[in-house]
């Protein structure tokens, strides 16, 4: 296991690279800083709503936000972990001392089914 701190938009993070039997090197980040649940749950909320108007592919992304509203003010700390292949973007919400997982939720990056630009002004794609 490689450990590098790396800055990122003004936090610190962690970059931890592992090998696992099921891909290449996958870097896995966790942030420096604590940050209430309910302050993330607005933005996987919305994060939620354009995956659907998209037709994005996500896994546990509805229930991630549930579980973060449910969390209110408890502190979490955020990880990422991007598939080796760049396919797919996980996010970790854990406590306040790592020791525990509270909701976890994946982004594809594949290319949405509707286009974005014409769903916002009312347009049917092509």
């Amino acid at each position: 296991m490689k450990i590098s701190p790396r800055c990122s938009v003004g936090r610190r993070r962690h970059v931890v690279q592992r090998v696992t039997p099921y891909s290449a090197e996958a870097p896995f980040a966790i942030w420096d800083g604590l940050v209430p649940a309910n302050q993330v749950m607005h933005t996987y909320r919305t994060r939620l709503r354009i995956t659907q108007k998209r037709g994005q592919q996500t896994q546990a992304l509805a229930a991630t936000v549930n579980i973060l509203d449910q969390a209110g003010d408890v502190l979490l700390r955020i990880g990422r972990i991007d598939a080796a292949d760049a396919s797919w973007t996980f996010m970790l919400f854990l406590n306040a001392t790592t020791t525990a997982v509270m909701a976890c939720t994946g982004v594809a990056w594949a290319k949405p089914t509707t286009n974005p630009a014409s769903s916002r002004c009312g347009i049917d794609p092509e």
